[in-house]
């Protein structure tokens, strides 16, 4: 049975949308952009996972390959290797859901026999194979958006118009999955924030944040210490917390329910913040105007 609308049933767990939550990021690789190398061993990514969940993250998203921009891709029983482990060690142990960070069906199939309960696809089940794994495994998944692959995505992405472009394409993600038997209450969406963007696209995503409500689906955001800060800033990845929690209020303020994060504390802080004044609010907060 289907949890009520607003609690995502993520295998033994549940996820409360209600209200916008917490992610925590944990990349168990070494080479992704903020924190390459920090929780490579098992040990180092168990406490760092109990760590966020004692910070209060709702869910922890484990990523055996990084997707920042020029990575290499990684062979899929090194990917296995990677995150297998911590997912079983996480799922037997904490109190949340776990995520699997990937695109490859069969770390998919693996990491949800492992314990876990959701499928975080940068690559939105475009894989061979993965809308077929994805409908088979029956928990959530969420669709991000990406302009080109990883490793080439910033080279020149180009758009007349963003929002409406990444829209249509999760449009077409979200009807490709309905069509493979994936129900829509089991979908979130991401605009991919740094996928295949300069920074006047992100900041225009942003921007006009809100419009994805129309998709109806939980959205999903993640900015946590991306470049578009820098790029704003001038300021290198350790010295992005501020901008990153001043984007995660921007996008909790505009409907996003799951903020995807390396720093958990303050940005569990700042989303609580933003709820308080909009569950406050006597009317809605300001909607775009095309």
């Amino acid at each position: 049975m289907n949890p009520p609308s607003g609690l995502l049933r993520c295998g033994r767990h549940v996820l409360d949308l209600r209200r916008p939550q917490v992610m925590g990021i944990l990349n168990v690789t070494p080479d992704s952009f903020s924190d390459g190398g920090e929780f490579f061993s098992l040990e180092a990514a168990l406490a760092h996972a109990r760590l966020m969940v004692e910070q209060g993250a709702a869910i922890i998203d484990v990523g055996g390959e990084s997707t920042r921009p020029g990575a290499v891709p990684v062979a899929e029983t090194e990917e296995l290797r990677r995150v297998i482990p911590v997912v079983e060690a996480l799922s037997a142990e904490l109190s949340v859901p776990i995520s699997v960070d990937t695109s490859k069906p069969r770390v998919m199939r693996e990491a949800v026999a492992a314990g876990a309960g959701m499928i975080n696809d940068v690559r939105a089940l475009r894989a061979e194979g993965a809308l077929e794994a994805a409908a088979e495994l029956g928990v959530p998944v969420c669709l991000m958006h990406m302009q080109g692959e990883p490793r080439t995505m910033q080279a020149a992405p180009r758009y007349q118009d963003v929002v409406a472009e990444v829209m249509r394409f999760l449009e077409a993600r979200v009807a490709a999955c309905e069509a493979a038997g994936i129900p829509a209450e089991r979908l979130l969406v991401d605009p991919g924030f740094g996928f295949g963007k300069e920074l006047a696209h992100n900041l225009e995503l942003m921007r006009r944040l809100d419009r994805f409500q129309e998709l109806g689906l939980p959205l999903l955001v993640g900015v946590s210490r991306k470049s578009m800060i820098g790029g704003v800033l001038d300021v290198p990845v350790e010295d992005r917390l501020y901008g990153s929690i001043a984007l995660a209020v921007l996008a909790v303020w505009q409907g996003a329910r799951l903020i995807r994060c390396h720093d958990v504390r303050p940005t569990v802080d700042a989303v609580r913040i933003c709820q308080a004044v909009l569950e406050g609010s006597e009317q809605s907060p300001p909607r775009h105007v095309s």
